[in-house]
């Protein structure tokens, strides 16, 4: 199964609640930083990209029919060369906000994780730290300025790479329209997910590993 949707959007950028959105639209199971947490079966073909040993992303993304958030975002570039019919969704925030939720979130847990009782989520948080925390922000996680910085540049490198037909640069604020008129769909009879604010992201890295 090839990827049809391409989520380039950087984490904590309404990542899940476009997650949820796609699979009420058809374009699901959609790939998260969230499956390889719930999902054990998935994190050893990720620790051995990291590790150097493949870069398939066929086998990363296997039954998969979208991908959103890190690590997929962080290689944005090679997925579109790999998919090239796939459609690419930026989802984007005020630059200032999605840093002081980063903080309040993602940082806050990964300064914590060895605290965690489940041994998976803490091997899927150190992957995390391999592939974003120290590849892709330089191990420079807490500077404000520079994840701030990087945070643009993103933005613009996305903009300018992606042909303006194939890209929808979009806030999940903006709800169903924009992207079902993107994705060519219907809009659906039901409220548009929200999901994950910072304040019960921790809640879901603990606890006992799923099944």
């Amino acid at each position: 199964m090839a990827l049809d949707i391409i989520g380039a959007g950087y984490g904590r950028t309404g990542t899940e609640s476009l997650r949820s959105a796609l699979e009420v639209l058809g374009f699901g199971p959609c790939h998260h930083m969230h499956a390889i947490r719930d999902t054990p079966a998935l994190l050893p073909a990720w620790q051995e990209f990291a590790d150097g040993k493949h870069r398939d992303w066929d086998r990363l993304f296997d039954g998969f029919r979208s991908q959103v958030d890190f690590p997929g975002a962080a290689y944005w570039r090679d997925l579109i060369v790999q998919y090239p019919d796939a459609r690419v969704i930026l989802t984007i925030r005020d630059p200032e906000k999605w840093y002081d939720s980063v903080l309040a979130s993602v940082l806050e847990l990964m300064n914590k994780r060895e605290t965690l009782t489940n041994p998976h989520h803490r091997a899927v948080l150190d992957l995390s730290d391999r592939l974003v925390g120290e590849a892709y922000f330089g191990g420079r996680g807490p500077d404000r300025d520079h994840m701030i910085a990087r945070f643009r540049q993103h933005t613009q490198n996305v903009i300018d790479t992606v042909p303006a037909d194939r890209l929808l640069v979009y806030q999940v604020a903006e709800g169903w329209g924009p992207l079902c008129a993107f994705l060519d769909v219907p809009v659906p009879d039901a409220p548009f997910p929200h999901a994950n604010d910072a304040a019960s992201y921790r809640d879901h890295w603990d606890g006992p590993s799923p099944g």
